[in-house]
């Protein structure tokens, strides 16, 4: 993997992924993003779709309240559809999946400072998907 941040993005696999997306037709993007998801979600052993998934929940995450926006300089440059809330769900699933795969990409970085930066956007990230609490109160107590 050519790597050179920690960033969702910042990686060769990642950047790929959003030539593929900006090269797919608008109506398509959505499509690809959930097969990314689903793969990670399902594989068996080696997760060769990793880091398209973490650039995949990234911009998930984007359309998210509390999300940040992707960084453009390796991410999509055509704007992503507004994607349906069940993907949050299967972004957060498919990036569980990858920090609880220790020999997958977690193995692969050389310094331990760029893994834990790495393991730390993959935090914020799965806070930001994780869905909100329900607001309806499940009881009305008087006084």
């Amino acid at each position: 993997m050519g790597t050179w941040d920690t960033g969702p993005f910042d990686n060769d696999t990642a950047a790929d992924f959003a030539n593929a997306l900006d090269e797919a037709e608008p109506e398509a993007r959505e499509a690809l993003i959930r097969g990314v998801l689903i793969r990670t979600i399902d594989a068996t052993g080696y997760l060769t779709e990793a880091e398209e998934a973490v650039a995949a929940a990234a911009l998930i995450a984007a359309q998210c309240p509390g999300g940040e926006p992707v960084d453009m300089s390796y991410g999509p440059e055509t704007p992503m559809p507004v994607f349906p809330s069940d993907l949050r769900v299967l972004a957060d699933e498919a990036l569980a999946r990858i920090v609880g795969d220790e020999d997958g990409p977690a193995s692969n970085w050389v310094d331990p400072e760029d893994w834990k930066q790495w393991r730390a956007i993959l935090t914020r990230l799965r806070a930001v998907l994780a869905p909100p609490p329900p607001s309806i109160a499940l009881f009305d107590v008087q006084s």
